[in-house]
């Protein structure tokens, strides 16, 4: 039986930071599953941070646009898979010109996929929805389906922590089925 944990909060919140603690608890060889594409010198800065932040015995795939088939790629064994992250994930499908729709349906590929293939899956995620109203319709798509996909991947979820001030509130309760202490 999989563990599901969600991680979600705003930008610098300590998501990440938090999501790698997790599966450093599980005590279990770590999948780390990248969705962002160094499009540009900041994002080139960013996923180098990222990457300097991960245990050195983690394998990371980088994956942007087809996660779920990358999680079947993967043989059986016990595991713990990172996901990071649903938002630009997200980002990444609207911007190949999927619809609502269809992301939804990659979502929910990837979270059965997630469930199948690993004794813990976290999932890191913003909560974009507390912000302003974005001034453009793609902006507000966005936030929008952002909004949806979040609370597709809670419903799943055994255990959603929302990050403030890199301080983790648990708001789902899940029970612990793999972790040690």
């Amino acid at each position: 039986m999989s563990e599901l944990i969600l991680v979600t909060g705003g930008v610098r919140s300590g998501k990440s930071n938090y999501a790698q603690h997790l599966a450093k608890s599980f005590k279990r060889k770590v999948i780390y599953i990248a969705t962002a594409e160094a499009l540009d010198s900041d994002m080139k800065k960013r996923i180098g941070s990222h990457k300097k932040s991960r245990d050195k015995s983690w394998v990371t795939i980088e994956e942007p646009l087809r996660v779920s088939g990358a999680v079947k790629k993967l043989p059986a064994g016990e595991r713990v898979i990172l996901l990071d992250c649903l938002t630009l994930f997200i980002s990444n499908l609207i911007l190949k010109g999927l619809s609502d729709a269809a992301v939804c349906g990659e979502i929910n590929a990837a979270l059965k996929a997630l469930k199948r293939k690993s004794d813990a899956a976290i999932i890191v995620t913003n909560e974009v929805g507390s912000g302003i109203v974005p001034d453009t319709k793609l902006g507000r798509r966005f936030r929008d389906l952002q909004g949806k996909v979040n609370q597709i991947a809670s419903g799943a979820a055994d255990c959603v922590y929302l990050m403030v001030s890199g301080i983790p509130l648990k708001i789902k309760q899940g029970e612990n089925k793999w972790r040690k202490g």
